[in-house]
């Protein structure tokens, strides 16, 4: 009895733990998915902020440059212009009526001599020093022959929006520059802000000295907004979060040029909070039912660990003989119930591992179902026997100029699809992938399995691979990456094929003169008269019951061997 309920504790409890960590692991799983998605959402928030920024800053420029154009037929201001000496007091006075009229608190009058000399302005204030700015779009708008320039400066060191516009008197004769400038300050902020619901900094780094040019968010965490941009340098990462003392934000970083200044950072934030308020609700929701479930599931598990003690016990037993390796020991419960089948299950399992680990290790041993097949069939011993074999070698070229343009994970992401269409081809007609050495591959027709036309299959291997580089390559054009190449050598010969090893570890492999000649025909494709990606020997067009456009090349002598060997270019 103490056994039993020492048992039902262990299984209940065992059963608890399971559900508590499946339920652990669902609201992690949960919790990461909403956090991924508010990220997400976030993100796509602060894309359209920009764009919304952007599109306001454009109209805003569109609608001052249309009002110069109003101002252009205000028939004072251009009476005042016409007369030999302007009345600057008199031009002032018109250009102050306009800045309640057209929102801009700047209108400044240039004249078109070289210097531009500042004729008049609505802000008394504004000095010389503030003319630069405007100068510089006057001379830019002239260069360029543009209706208009515009660009983003200091005046009276307030961060400012600029726009020149060239009054007509009469089109297209120019009799002077207007110059608007609005301010971007906090209404112009909290204007961005009620409409995209972000928070908006307009923060300035000038000389290494963070400064808050405008913000919707309290000062003391704009000035932290400033000092983050600053510590980014010139060139930050355009998305990201940063932590202010009671929030985190999903915050973008917009560079916005200046006129001859270092430019100025926008900053877009998005409380991280906001994003996932809903999540938050779901989230207290699973704990709940969790809780609910966990309840439950220990009143169910006490009363079933009741009845399944002895024959879990059995069967835990048995578990432990499995475990230890021990595949021949059978359990009999005397049941015909679900445990009893769930014995019955555990002996077929038995019985399946232990087949199972025969062919693990005979399968972990070779690489090729052909080869697993020969070797279930004959086991697996070292030797082998000779036979006739056509040995490819395909070599993938410029691959170290390759890797060090690409990253690792890049790198070996792009072998792998080469290797897969390569080998997809191989094997399509019959070929067995000997090994792959790096970036090359090794592949065997007519061993392990005898093939009546392996040099027919291997010549059209090699084309097929051919038309798979050229469509992989189209792919890697549309991603704007450079194009593959690679070299192919073909060669019949008879060859002695088996197992090589040791007793403990075996490869199915070829060896011989052959194979060595295959190697040395692909490593010839790299000379540039040969002008083909594919040479095969004589010896394999010999064999091929099939007729190919091969192009004589001559004879070689080929590294390692005295006999000379005839090859031939493979083209389509």
């Amino acid at each position: 009895m103490f056994r039993f309920r020492h048992f039902s504790v262990r299984l209940l409890v065992m059963l608890l733990g399971l559900l508590f960590a499946v339920m652990a692991a669902t609201y992690t799983l949960v919790s990461r998915a909403n956090k991924k998605n508010a990220l997400r959402s976030s993100e796509v928030n602060l894309e359209a902020g920009v764009r919304h920024y952007e599109n306001a800053i454009r109209q805003r420029i569109d609608y001052l440059a249309g009002s110069a154009g109003v101002m252009s037929g205000d028939y004072a201001i251009r009476q005042v212009l016409l007369k030999e000496t302007p009345d600057g007091e008199t031009l002032a006075s018109s250009l102050q009526s306009y800045t309640r009229r057209v929102g801009a608190p700047v209108i400044a009058l240039f004249d078109i001599d070289e210097g531009h000399r500042l004729l008049a302005t609505s802000e008394g204030s504004m000095g010389n020093e503030n003319c630069g700015p405007f100068m510089h779009l006057i001379r830019q708008a002239t260069a360029g022959d543009m209706p208009k320039a515009s660009g983003f400066s200091y005046l009276n060191h307030e961060l400012h929006a600029l726009v020149v516009v060239p009054l007509y008197a009469p089109f297209p004769n120019v009799a002077a520059w207007f110059g608007l400038a609005f301010p971007i300050d906090r209404v112009f902020a909290q204007n961005i802000k009620d409409t995209t619901r972000l928070e908006v900094t307009f923060a300035s780094t000038e000389k290494g000295h963070p400064r808050v040019l405008a913000t919707t968010l309290p000062e003391a965490d704009a000035r932290l907004v400033a000092q983050a941009t600053a510590n980014r340098g010139p060139a930050p990462a355009r998305i990201g979060t940063l932590d202010l003392p009671h929030e985190r934000y999903v915050s973008l970083f917009q560079i916005q040029e200046m006129l001859g200044e270092d430019p100025v950072m926008v900053v877009l934030q998005r409380p991280l909070s906001d994003e996932l308020a809903a999540a938050n609700v779901l989230e207290k929701s699973i704990v709940l039912i969790s809780l609910g479930a966990l309840v439950a599931a220990a009143v169910v598990a006490l009363w079933i660990s009741r009845d399944v003690s002895r024959p879990v016990l059995a069967l835990a037993e048995h578990t432990r003989l499995i475990a230890r390796g021990d595949y021949t020991s059978r359990l009999d419960l005397g049941r015909a119930d679900e445990l009893g089948q769930l014995a019955d299950s555990f002996n077929a399992m038995s019985a399946g591992l232990a087949e199972r680990d025969r062919v693990r290790d005979l399968l972990d041993k070779n690489v090729s179902p052909e080869v697993a097949a020969q070797l279930m069939r004959d086991g697996a011993a070292l030797g082998g026997q000779e036979r006739e074999v056509t040995v490819l070698f395909a070599d993938l070229r410029g691959f170290t100029t390759l890797s060090e343009k690409l990253t690792p994970p890049e790198l070996l992401a792009l072998l792998n699809r080469y290797l897969d269409r390569m080998s997809a081809e191989i094997e399509r007609q019959g070929g067995v992938i000997d090994k792959f050495i790096g970036d090359a591959i090794m592949a065997l027709f007519g061993a392990p399995v005898d093939q009546d036309d392996a040099a027919d299959r291997a010549l059209t291997a090699a084309l097929a691979m051919e038309r798979a580089l050229a469509a992989l390559n189209a792919e890697l054009a549309a991603e704007g990456r450079p194009p593959l190449a690679f070299g192919v050598g073909i060669n019949t010969a008879r060859v002695v094929a088996g197992n090589i090893g040791s007793q403990r570890r075996l490869n199915y492999s070829v060896i011989g003169d052959g194979v060595n000649v295959a190697s040395r025909l692909q490593a010839l494709t790299r000379t540039p008269e040969y002008r083909t990606g594919i040479i095969v020997s004589a010896a394999t067009l010999q064999a091929a019951r099939r007729s190919y456009h091969a192009r004589p090349l001559g004879e070689v002598t080929v590294k390692g061997r005295v006999e000379i060997v005839r090859i031939f270019a493979l083209d389509t």
